[in-house]
């Protein structure tokens, strides 16, 4: 167990990404790329493109529901961005779940899924 709690956002990330799609097979999830090292050129073109610093890392299409996760590590942090975003997705009407690590991620979706 300690190996999990040492892991990294992205082992994190990979591990909820597995377990839902081996779990929920008629939903979708999937993953937006909107965080690591880019260099300027790239980070231009994806701007452009419309990503967007602070939305969450993934979205899970689900019956008529729409569900954004942000992964963090198990003592992981928001950003500013991340901090401003996060409220205007709820304010909007969708579910924002943050997971500290694989675990308290998968915990709190399947707590989601128990109000239906």
């Amino acid at each position: 167990m300690s190996k999990i709690n040492d892991a990294s956002e992205h082992e994190h990330q990979k591990l909820f990404v597995n377990w839902f799609r081996l779990n929920y097979k008629d939903y979708i999830i999937g993953a937006i790329p909107n965080g690591g090292k880019r260099n300027i050129l790239e980070a231009k073109r994806l701007k452009e493109e419309g990503v967007l610093s602070g939305l969450c890392d993934l979205i899970c299409i689900l019956d008529n529901d729409i569900v954004f996760i942000e992964m963090k590590k198990r003592n992981g942090k928001l950003n500013p961005n991340q901090k401003e975003l996060i409220p205007k997705i709820e304010n909007l009407g969708f579910t924002v779940l943050i997971g500290y690590g694989f675990l308290d991620a998968k915990e709190k979706f399947e707590q989601y899924l128990k109000q239906f």
